[in-house]
């Protein structure tokens, strides 16, 4: 499957447009890497946001971690909120792949975006044995 960013061919594409259509709203993303129960924040995680669209793997965002393990808001498309505060709303799902190569660490988790909603994922890294230090 190959992996496309907004580019023009992604952009003539029904599937793609229809996704875009059926999510005006907007959903953010808070991702947080850290070992040992967060008391020390992993930087240079690269983290990686896509969704399978038609036939396309689309990527809507791609970073890394900063000195404190964190990237804050991203934004992501969500449907709108319900008419109906008594019914379930809509979400759009996500897959975010967390990987470093000089680690050989890679973890995928799958997240439900909802319109207007921040929600926070925490990617907990085990740290590994290398000789006498801790990586």
């Amino acid at each position: 499957m190959e992996k496309y960013y907004n580019d023009i061919n992604l952009k003539n594409d029904t599937a793609y447009q229809n996704f875009l259509m059926d999510n005006p709203g907007s959903g953010y993303l808070k991702v947080r890497a850290s070992a040992a129960n967060q008391a020390y924040p992993i930087s240079g995680l690269k983290i990686r946001i896509l969704k399978h669209i038609g036939q396309y793997d689309v990527i809507f965002f791609e970073g890394i971690t900063d000195d404190s393990g964190m990237i804050n808001n991203i934004v992501l498309p969500t449907p709108d909120h319900a008419l109906n505060d008594l019914m379930i709303p809509d979400y759009t799902s996500y897959e975010l792949q967390a990987s470093n190569a000089l680690e050989n660490l890679y973890q995928s988790f799958q997240l439900a975006m909802y319109n207007g909603i921040t929600v926070i994922q925490d990617i907990n890294v085990v740290p590994t044995l290398s000789g006498s230090e801790v990586i």
